[in-house]
């Protein structure tokens, strides 16, 4: 029990969870006598901006931070893109999107943990100045560089600039390693944490009716994009329309081609190239819809892209072709494959190929197809 700094003459509990303060909480009650009273515990507050498949496959944290902190407040501080996918997170006791008011208010408060996985400025520097009790992660030098704030994330610290360690001696996943930077212990049961409201599962099913999919038949989404920063992650116009023929010839499934804005043209070409063995599902969905949609498909075949993070959430079965990025960082939990280009200079991370792309193009529509052809014998048998 509080009393205000003025000494007002009423008591408040602005340590509930429920207490709000400028208006009655969900149960109507003053404090007093509340017998819904409920500490908020630990207060937490995580900072994990962008991209949005990295904040999805951010979210087993909060099982390790249950586990840890059975009794915590946990807010998360996320961009606007990511904040659609966490909106019904479980866990998340305050939901902010980066903007002014939230760092004021971020500012102006003083949380017990502070987790910053975010490597960019505005997310360190922040995380340097909101006054927590114990940081863990990455914050900002007074000489205007990243470091990490404790030894915790030394390792993770280090994965950004030591190029052997990242690309050929490291085999933790992204997950192993963030919970490591944050001192909590890793347990393989900790998946992504992910909801949808019901609505939109119910609207992308009525939505992929409307395309005129064959009923009883599988449902495989081709996921062909790999958005601005790293292009060089996407697969072969080629190679995409020649595996949808093998699905539609061998399988007599005709896949969904799925992207974003950037893969309009790209999907019509590829759909094209197909001889309409692909449907082309339309790249104007929103994020939560988008992710409706895979939530109806047997298996999604893609980049390390969101819709594999998307896919690994919604616990769909997945094919990942990777070529520049590392994938011993990528935990599939058991529901996929991954096809890694077998080339000496990935993986590499680069925005721009030197090389002619090699490593995607090496990656054959065949060896693609008897991937998929696999999983989907796994979802005939459950």
């Amino acid at each position: 029990m509080q009393l205000t700094k003025a000494k007002t003459s009423f008591h408040y509990r602005a340590d509930c969870r429920f207490f709000v303060g400028e208006k009655p909480c969900v149960y109507k009650r003053v404090c007093d006598g509340c017998e819904h009273y409920r500490p908020r515990g630990k207060r937490v507050l995580i900072i994990k901006l962008a991209a949005p498949g990295d904040v999805l496959r951010t979210t087993p944290l909060l099982l390790g931070l249950k586990r840890k902190f059975p009794e915590s407040y946990i807010t998360w501080l996320t961009d606007p893109p990511a904040a659609e996918l966490l909106r019904f997170t479980e866990h998340i006791d305050v939901l902010l999107e980066y903007s002014c008011e939230s760092v004021v208010r971020l500012l102006s408060e003083r949380p017990e943990v502070l987790i910053c996985l975010d490597k960019e400025p505005r997310a360190c520097c922040l995380a340097s100045l909101v006054r927590a009790k114990r940081k863990y992660g990455f914050g900002w030098s007074d000489e205007g560089v990243l470091i990490p704030f404790g030894p915790e994330a030394e390792y993770a610290f280090r994965l950004g600039f030591d190029d052997e360690l990242k690309f050929r001696i490291n085999q933790k996943t992204y997950q192993e390693i963030i919970f490591e930077a944050c001192g909590l212990t890793y347990d393989k049961g900790f998946e992504y944490v992910f909801a949808l409201p019901e609505e939109v599962v119910r609207g992308a099913g009525e939505f992929l009716g409307r395309l005129g999919l064959a009923p009883g038949r599988p449902v495989v989404g081709l996921n062909t994009g790999a958005g601005r920063l790293f292009a060089t992650k996407r697969w072969t116009i080629e190679g995409w329309a020649k595996l949808a023929m093998l699905l539609h010839e061998r399988l007599g499934i005709r896949p969904l081609l799925l992207g974003g804005p950037l893969e309009v043209e790209r999907n019509r070409k590829i759909e094209k190239l197909s001889g309409g063995a692909a449907i082309d599902a339309g790249c104007d969905h929103r994020l939560s819809d988008f992710a409706g949609i895979i939530s109806h498909c047997d298996v999604i075949i893609t980049g390390d892209t969101l819709a594999m993070h998307l896919a690994i959430a919604l616990r769909r079965r997945v094919v990942v072709i990777m070529g520049p990025t590392c994938p011993s960082e990528i935990e599939l939990f058991g529901r996929g494959t991954k096809i890694v280009a077998d080339v000496d200079c990935a993986p590499c991370y680069k925005a721009e190929c030197d090389v002619g792309h090699i490593c995607m193009r090496r990656i054959s529509p065949e060896t693609v197809f008897a991937a998929a052809k696999e999983q989907l014998e796994v979802v005939s048998r459950v």
